[in-house]
């Protein structure tokens, strides 16, 4: 199986399956000299974890990291750091049952179509548990962007159609605000009426979609490879890439193809003795490159697939029709628990361009 690593200059790859024994990640091209300790690590892999709130999966797991290498004494060495965390809660008993009935939204048929072969359980590694390992090399990326002053942080604006009015907070006070509530969102009246909405879908058996944005900010103007490894173009892939988006803005988004020039365009000032931009519907990217406004990227997420409803599939071993009924453990919205993912896949890109960038210049 191709397509298991991300990045140029600073790379990951990710292993391991839903229901494997572990799973886990190798970033490589990490410069030598930087601090970094398992806390930063696990601080990050905490806010992922499954089970913590009634707005996320029932599995329990405790998701402690093992770094095996790559370290010496809370620095890294430049040498691959390599890190892993133990799969203690997985229960494929729901899984065995439908191993031959491909549920609806998931990847079962697509990747029994590719590789004649597939491990059921869990959803093998097309599960959300994959992004275990992205979690933890985003950590790594963020250590590295800290040092240049680039901050990011990730918040539900949408969930079930319920919409969110962002505070007037700087960033770290809206993060703050997201995370002290189940669902992640800075709109605490927004956030009561997203949880009650998920309590009655989930009693019927149902789940829901939404919307998270995620800002950068003190990214430095200049970033971004011309002409096919654009930022906005390497930041829509790695948002992509996570399993359950299904849509990628750029700040103003789907909304450019509304607006009129004169309205889309960001006036350029002179401000404080340099140059700056008196709006940011850009979000902080021309022409694939950065700025020096916050990057501003939205991802539509899709509505968690396995319900406890009824659902038409087929029966792929004995052929015909069939309908399934999923059972198990399931997060009933996914965008709560995608908010530090989405943060990491940000970060691993920003990071690959900031060493990218320093290759650029004498």
């Amino acid at each position: 199986m191709s397509g298991n690593t991300f990045g140029r200059i600073f790379r990951i790859t990710t292993w391991g399956e839903s229901h494997g024994r572990a799973v886990g990640v190798v970033v490589d091209g990490c410069p030598a000299g930087l601090a970094l300790s398992k806390e930063d690590i696990q601080k990050e892999l905490d806010r992922r974890k499954p089970g913590q709130s009634r707005a996320s999966t029932a599995r329990k797991e405790e998701d402690s990291v093992e770094i095996l290498s790559g370290l010496f004494q809370d620095r890294t060495t430049g040498t691959p750091i390599s890190m892993l965390v133990w799969n203690r809660d997985a229960d494929s008993s729901a899984y065995d049952k439908i191993q031959d009935t491909p549920r609806p939204g998931h990847a079962d048929y697509t990747y029994q179509m590719k590789y004649g072969i597939r491990d059921h359980r869990g959803g093998g590694r097309a599960s959300a548990r994959e992004t275990v390992g992205r979690v933890a090399a985003g950590a790594v990326a963020r250590k590295l962007l800290a040092q240049s002053g680039i901050r990011i942080a990730a918040y539900v604006t949408e969930l079930g159609g319920i919409k969110a009015k962002l505070p007037s907070l700087d960033l770290m006070s809206l993060a703050s605000q997201a995370e002290s509530n189940a669902v992640r969102c800075p709109d605490q009246a927004a956030a009561v009426r997203m949880l009650e909405r998920l309590d009655a879908i989930r009693r019927e058996g149902d789940s829901l979609g939404g919307m998270v944005e995620i800002v950068a900010e003190g990214v430095p103007a200049g970033l971004g490879e011309p002409v096919f490894d654009k930022l906005d173009a390497d930041l829509a892939k790695a948002l992509m890439s996570i399993g359950a988006v299904k849509a990628v803005e750029i700040g103003a988004g789907i909304q450019c193809a509304s607006l009129r020039g004169s309205e889309m365009n960001d006036p350029l000032i002179w401000q404080d003795g340099k140059v700056a931009f008196e709006s940011n519907r850009s979000g902080g990217i021309l022409g694939g490159i950065s700025t020096g406004e916050p990057i501003v990227c939205r991802i539509a997420v899709k509505p968690t697939p396995s319900i406890a409803r009824r659902q038409r599939t087929v029966d792929m071993a004995a052929g015909g029709a069939a309908e399934i009924e999923i059972t198990g453990r399931h997060d009933p919205a996914i965008p709560p628990r995608i908010v530090p993912v989405a943060e990491a896949m940000v970060a691993l890109v920003l990071a690959d361009h900031m060493l990218r960038q320093r290759g650029a210049m004498v």
